[in-house]
């Protein structure tokens, strides 16, 4: 069923004099009937949910004029995006895996606020990658952060020996901290190879710097999580880029606190073979992210990884952690993040 929406424009002039005028009424004109038709298509199924001046219209079997259209649709915009937040939160409610869904604030231009009210509405469990000040702020909205950020920057990480007094001092601070705010789990990063470091000899600096703070996060039931990036094409000279790397690396600080953060955007660049890779080291990984590749925008068929796939593989390990959304959207930000979780929904 598509509405009708009727336009009337009247002038007793020549056409070409408002040849230009003309060009633009029915751009608007597009506009507003692809919306009045997209706002139906959502109410479809529940009526009782529709504007109520555009209900009384339907119900009448009247058209309605552009103008009308675009006042009723403009005052209904929050409805519209509510109702599509509640729906992609029933199809959350639906499905089969234990994991649980989250969003990264810094890919999305808005205030946390308004971000937190729409993964509420959505059935998302967490906003994540949030500094010290913000960590209270989702639980205003029911949510937790699933992942702060921690105590290193990327290139500046636990593999330079000189900076380990430092790190230790910011983890000693910040993980009592996070312990307070609900935290379970607390990010890391290796630090890019500088000249003359080797991965063998990384690796060690990381484990013994690392081995420092573990006590600490065991005690207060933490899991440190070194996060997999590309060095390929986003973080040139990053050491922890492959899997086989930071698996050996847990196996060296040898806690069951300290895991992986394995980012499938950033690991289908350096190795591909994401299910087989997840099938084998998933008892290392302790959390995920998402990102299309190539480019890191939306995971649908726009790129090349299958996050249907991924997402069961994830799911048939039993895991029941956080699957985080990590892309940088180039479509309505909402739009996209609803069309992802449904994707990774299994």
């Amino acid at each position: 069923m598509q509405l009708s929406v009727h336009f009337t424009h009247t002038t007793n002039a020549s056409p070409c004099r408002f040849a230009a005028q003309e060009f633009s009424i029915v751009k608007r004109k597009i506009a507003a009937i692809a919306l009045a038709n997209w706002a139906l298509a959502q109410f479809t199924r529940n009526r009782s949910a529709l504007p109520k001046r555009l209900e009384q219209k339907m119900s009448n079997g009247n058209r309605i004029s552009r103008r009308s259209a675009l006042g009723v649709m403009a005052g209904s915009a929050a409805t519209i995006a509510a109702a599509a937040n509640s729906e992609t939160a029933s199809v959350i409610a639906q499905g089969k895996a234990k994991f649980k869904h989250s969003v990264c604030k810094w890919c999305y231009k808005m205030e946390l606020e308004e971000l937190c009210k729409n993964a509420k509405e959505m059935g998302i469990h967490s906003v994540e990658l949030l500094g010290e000040k913000d960590w209270d702020v989702p639980k205003k909205y029911g949510l937790i952060c699933a992942m702060p950020l921690g105590v290193t920057t990327i290139g500046d990480g636990w593999n330079n020996p000189a900076r380990h007094d430092k790190h230790v001092q910011d983890a000693e601070r910040l993980l009592p901290l996070a312990k307070q705010a609900g935290m379970v789990n607390f990010i890391v990063f290796s630090g890019n190879r500088d000249a003359g470091l080797s991965d063998k000899d990384g690796m060690e600096n990381c484990a013994k710097g690392l081995k420092r703070i573990m006590p600490l996060a065991e005690q207060l039931g933490i899991t440190v999580c070194m996060e997999l990036l590309n060095s390929k094409v986003d973080h040139k000279g990053y050491m922890c880029d492959r899997t086989p790397w930071g698996v050996e690396l847990c196996k060296q600080v040898g806690s069951e606190r300290f895991k992986l953060l394995y980012d499938i955007y950033h690991m289908q660049i350096m190795e591909g073979d994401v299910v087989r890779t997840i099938q084998d080291y998933n008892k290392y990984i302790s959390h995920y992210h998402t990102g299309g590749v190539p480019g890191r925008a939306e995971i649908d068929d726009t790129q090349e990884l299958n996050y249907k796939r991924v997402c069961s593989a994830i799911a048939d390990t039993g895991f029941e952690g956080h699957i985080a959304q990590e892309f940088i959207p180039r479509r309505d930000p909402m739009t996209s993040l609803r069309e992802a979780v449904k994707i990774c929904t299994v």
